[in-house]
């Protein structure tokens, strides 16, 4: 049976407009819901002391612990990095006030937020060295778009493998089987646009958990 997620709680508080601060919004969804750090920790499987870091911003999460806590708290993992309900018509977005937030690979600047996902999920993506999606492909409703903007990115497409530079891009059917590597030793900076055809469909997060 599909999990059901809950809509429209008016749980998130504005952030500074330059960062995303997960452990906040850990905080801010667990009282929502009603979970003392202790009830979550034991609902969710994870340390009480790590849940406690977390939310005092003393270490970043990475993406499975997320995953965790989503399922947990019944939503979706995006609605950590998220700064405002998604019901704006027009998202402008100066360089330095864009929400931006730190994953295992790197980090994911959103450039749709407080708009709906559904149709649409444009993102920043920085690369850590040697990051990659892992040995599960990634498979999604829809289609995806990457520009290369710095460095290198390769991208898996079904059985073609394609090395980005900067200035390539690359655009494909989301059900064909894809994984992504940055194969150099320095960061690498691309832009990423889903565009799933499934209101029910999270691609950013078959993206970025192993």
């Amino acid at each position: 049976m599909p999990r059901r997620y809950r809509q429209n709680v008016p749980i998130f508080s504005r952030m500074p407009k330059d960062k995303i601060e997960v452990g906040q919004r850990l905080r801010e969804l667990r009282a929502a819901y009603g979970y003392s750090i202790r009830a979550l920790a034991e609902e969710s499987g994870l340390n009480v002391n790590t849940l406690s870091l977390i939310e005092n911003q003393r270490t970043s999460p990475s993406v499975s612990t997320l995953q965790q806590l989503a399922q947990t708290l019944q939503v979706h993992v995006s609605a950590f990095f998220e700064t405002e309900h998604g019901n704006k018509q027009v998202v402008y977005q100066r360089a330095r006030t864009r929400p931006k937030t730190a994953v295992t690979h790197g980090s994911i600047e959103d450039l749709g937020a407080g708009m709906s996902r559904f149709g649409v999920e444009p993102f920043i993506v920085t690369l850590a060295p040697k990051a990659d999606s892992g040995k599960t492909p990634i498979v999604h409703t829809g289609r995806e778009f990457v520009y290369c903007l710095e460095g290198h990115i390769s991208y898996t497409v079904d059985t073609e493998t394609y090395l980005l530079e900067p200035g390539d891009s690359l655009l494909f059917e989301g059900y064909l089987p894809h994984y992504w590597k940055n194969p150099d030793a320095t960061p690498s900076h691309n832009l990423l646009v889903l565009c799933p055809m499934d209101e029910h469909d999270h691609p950013t997060e078959r993206h970025f958990m192993k």
